[in-house]
């Protein structure tokens, strides 16, 4: 009988799990994205419930990478390749930010006790593996990482300066929103940027657009400082949050094929957020901000913004002589101040070679309020720029 009965029982419960919807849904919403889309693959109705759990998942997730990784993988490759059969979301853009000195730098390989130099190249692709093949992925190099440990949105975000670091943004589709990459290089052929250029990216007749995260690179190249100014200047014109920096280099832009860009090119890439929803905010801390009253002072005027703290990320666009160094040997500094004003707010950016930014809001009714009286005064050196974006609500 007792054989029978667990029979009997087994029979309903595949009952139910081939034809009550309901149940189907409430037991994969359990299940990370990876073995929800293998699920997916059992029948007809398993796939309809796969489908609406995913439309649910409109929330950001993102993989964080603390602890040096294996002398031929950079931290962030291991964690990816571990986590991401965890996360909850199907990553439609990811932005990933990586230390430039062990991303592409010479590592200690104790098997072959030789040093091995990384390819950036080879770390770059190992990474675009991991991810969706639809999915559009941007990837930076740059001296410092700003991040927050995975786990929680409250949890302290950490300015490394120094070592293995880095991170990787999971934006899922998000009802409302649109995200996408934009490349623009400088053509040493014609001083003069092409404007149509900005159409075809979304930067321009779009009347959606409500930020701009940019960033510079190869900053160092003779006519690259100028070039920045042509991208950013119109851009300025228009009410919308613009912030970023000058990196290191991009190594991914899957939406072309950004390997084969000369090494010694310069040029911007960056992520455009277009939605009546999304609401954003940044504020500069410049030069004057050099300690702990100073620097919550600055939060003060972001928290001031009023902007929803839920589904809201921040960055963090910091000059490499911030830092410890600026706060007289005192870490952590900006991050702290943030994380006081900003408890359940992700925390991420980097240190670089010069920042974009400065003091704007954009409300959830299109209105602009600048802070200060200095509307073209975007580029700027040895200062942060701390800014807030919101996606919406979610359901």
């Amino acid at each position: 009988r007792g054989g029978g009965g667990a029979m009997e029982s087994a029979a309903k419960g595949g009952y139910v799990l081939a034809n009550l919807a309901e149940v189907v849904e409430r037991v994969l919403g359990f299940l990370p994205t990876k073995a929800l889309l293998r699920a997916a693959c059992v029948c007809r109705l398993w796939r309809e419930c796969a489908r609406r759990t995913l439309r649910t998942r409109q929330r950001i997730a993102w993989v964080s990478a603390l602890e040096p990784g294996p002398a031929e993988n950079h931290a962030l490759v291991r964690a990816l390749a571990h986590e991401l059969e965890k996360v909850h979301v199907l990553p439609q853009t990811v932005l990933y930010i990586a230390d430039t000195e062990t991303f592409s730098g010479h590592e200690e390989c104790h098997e072959q006790k030789k040093a091995r130099k990384r390819n950036s190249k080879e770390t770059a692709l190992a990474l675009e593996k991991l991810l969706p093949k639809r999915c559009q992925v941007l990837g930076l190099v740059t001296p410092g990482i700003v991040v927050t440990p995975m786990g929680s949105s409250s949890n302290q975000p950490q300015e490394i300066e120094e070592g293995e670091a880095g991170f990787a943004l999971l934006f899922p589709k998000i009802d409302g929103v649109k995200i996408h990459t934009f490349h623009f290089s400088k053509d040493v052929k014609n001083r003069v940027f092409d404007e149509s250029k900005f159409a075809e990216a979304g930067l321009k007749n779009n009347p959606d657009l409500r930020v701009v995260l940019l960033f510079g690179y190869n900053s160092w190249k003779t006519g690259a400082t100028r070039f920045l100014h042509q991208i950013v200047n119109p851009l300025n014109e228009k009410s919308i949050i613009l912030a970023g920096g000058q990196v290191e280099s991009f190594t991914s832009l899957t939406s072309e094929n950004s390997h084969a860009q000369p090494g010694d090119a310069c040029g911007v890439v960056g992520l455009a957020f277009s939605g009546a929803q999304i609401q954003s905010a940044t504020v500069l801390l410049d030069q004057d901000v050099a300690d702990e009253r100073t620097a919550e002072a600055a939060m003060q005027r972001l928290k001031a913004a009023n902007i929803p703290e839920h589904n809201t990320i921040g960055f963090m666009f910091a000059c490499v002589g911030r830092g410890y160094r600026h706060y007289k040997t005192k870490r952590n500094m900006e991050a702290d101040a943030f994380r006081k004003f900003f408890p359940n707010v992700p925390l991420f950016g980097f240190f670089g070679h010069g920042e974009i930014g400065c003091d704007r809001i954009v409300t959830g009714n299109f209105v602009l309020r600048e802070c200060n009286d200095i509307k073209d005064d975007l580029l700027h050196g040895y200062t942060t720029v701390m800014t807030l974006i919101h996606l919406g609500s979610t359901k």
